[in-house]
């Protein structure tokens, strides 16, 4: 069965067919690292992580990442001399938050992070063949300013299908340089008010990439001429993406084949950002949350979807992904008995595949895994342990390839202590309750026993009895 992804080019959804059999390429817009990251920030990591797994493990590609950070560019220079930091220090301080958070819910490592001011002769290299190229010109008024000139270029706007008459004059330098108010910033031209180390030599001058530039010569650096997949966040599709892609086809280059992008997250109603104030850095979350309830919200939604917050969210990650747990260990005695300290081989439940297959439907994938664990609980309440251990071994390889398997050594180290602390505060309450009721039991007070199990079944606390006394899970 192909993979089918919607490409925002196409504005379809296609099949996904790799440039390099075998193989397949990744391009994620990453960071700007200007302030802490919040919980939105990383929803394209966690959505494109599923991503490359799918590629992996459903049809065996090897699959190059890379995620790129921006580390020059206005806001961090404004807010450093703010902070009275130098602009460097203040992008790196930043950058490792990120790459904490990345970590903390299991994103794992790209196979390239460029960092924007590591690739200046790269960047020098294009703008100079989109110069040569006539797609681009030095200001006219000695700024030093290089600018992409739109007018040049026809197939200007294919990318969000926009028309050139209707696209707004680009605010990222002086428009008295400019040939056309729409034209937008290769480089920008070093200013006396800006720190000196940031700028490099050009031939047109000393001065700073533009955020745009950074990109494609990165891309290209590590994914080549023409690569396959190109992500990032929704916001990013005009003007980045969209000129992205210009500059790179005007030189020359095929770029990107398909361009996949994810879906913010809300509060209210509104994108999560820091302008609005309603932002919810990950380091404050991850205080009353564990990293695998975080991972398991944010790749909740499809990845094309929005995905509001509420106060609810988390705690109703936490108890799917509770149900989750429950389960595998429930039937881990099972499989120690049938087959020793070895879990079973895990084989792509047919379901999950179909859904991962139509445009990455990680909603329909979660419904899958659901439908098994219950399955799962259901056998082992029948006694049937040969329906358990296949449900386990299905539950295993959804869980291992959306990266939320919740007996994964990742989320039982330092980055869970916030989750352990819950479920052993949970477990010391619970107990009190189970020890009551086995007090009213042996007292034959079953319509008090009766009632602590009702109490508990209400907080979504499931109690079986067995010959070595009550056990309780989440439901």
């Amino acid at each position: 069965m192909p993979l089918r992804l919607y490409d925002t080019e196409a504005a379809a959804v296609r099949d996904f067919a790799p440039l390099t059999p075998g193989a397949a390429s990744i391009y994620l817009c990453g960071a700007t690292v200007q302030a802490p990251p919040h919980i939105g920030h990383l929803r394209s990591g966690v959505a494109f992580d599923v991503l490359a797994r799918w590629l992996e493990v459903g049809h065996g590609l090897d699959v190059t990442f890379v995620r790129n950070v921006t580390d020059i560019d206005d806001k961090i220079l404004a807010k450093a001399a703010e902070a009275g930091r130098p602009w460097w220090a203040w992008a790196y301080t930043h950058e490792q938050a990120f790459t904490a958070a990345y970590d903390a819910v299991g994103v794992r490592r790209p196979t390239y992070e460029p960092r924007a001011t590591g690739h200046v002769p790269e960047m020098v290299e294009l703008m100079e063949l989109l110069v040569e190229r006539g797609h681009a010109y030095p200001a006219a008024d000695g700024s030093g300013d290089v600018y992409f000139d739109v007018r040049s270029f026809p197939e200007y706007g294919a990318l969000t299908h926009v028309s050139l008459d209707d696209v707004a004059p680009a605010e990222d330098a002086d428009p008295r340089g400019k040939r056309d108010p729409r034209d937008f910033a290769l480089w920008k031209g070093s200013k006396p008010t800006e720190p000196a180390t940031a700028s490099w030599p050009t031939p047109f001058g000393r001065g700073r990439p533009g955020w745009h530039l950074e990109c494609s010569a990165m891309a290209r650096r590590y994914l080549g001429d023409a690569f396959d997949i190109h992500a990032g966040g929704l916001d990013l599709r005009f003007p980045h993406h969209e000129n992205e892609q210009a500059q790179s086809r005007a030189a020359g280059l095929g770029f990107a084949s398909y361009w996949l992008h994810n879906g913010w997250v809300t509060q209210g109603g509104e994108k999560m950002s820091k302008s609005l104030g309603n932002s919810l850095q990950v380091s404050t979350v991850l205080k009353h949350t564990s990293p695998l309830a975080l991972r398991y919200y944010l790749g909740s939604a499809h990845y094309r979807s929005a995905l509001e917050y509420s106060p609810t969210s988390l705690a109703e990650a936490e108890t799917a992904i509770g149900r989750v747990e429950t389960f595998l260990r429930r039937v881990q005695p099972v499989l120690a008995s049938r087959i020793g300290a070895a879990a079973p081989a895990p084989r792509i439940p047919p379901d999950f595949a179909a859904a991962m297959n139509d445009d990455l439907n990680v909603p329909g994938a979660l419904a899958v895994l659901h439908d098994t664990v219950r399955a799962g609980n259901a056998a082992l309440d029948g006694g049937h342990e040969q329906f358990a251990v296949a449900a386990a071994n299905d539950v295993n390889a959804i869980v291992r390839t959306l990266g939320i398997d919740p007996l994964d050594p990742h989320w039982t180290g330092a980055a869970s202590t916030a989750a352990s602390a819950q479920a052993a505060a949970l477990d010391v309450l619970v107990q009190a309750q189970l020890e009551a009721r086995a007090q009213a039991r042996a007292s034959k007070d079953f319509a008090a026993a009766d009632a602590i199990r009702d109490l508990l079944g209400r907080a979504g606390v499931v109690v079986q009895d067995s010959a070595d006394g009550a056990r309780w899970s989440l439901g």
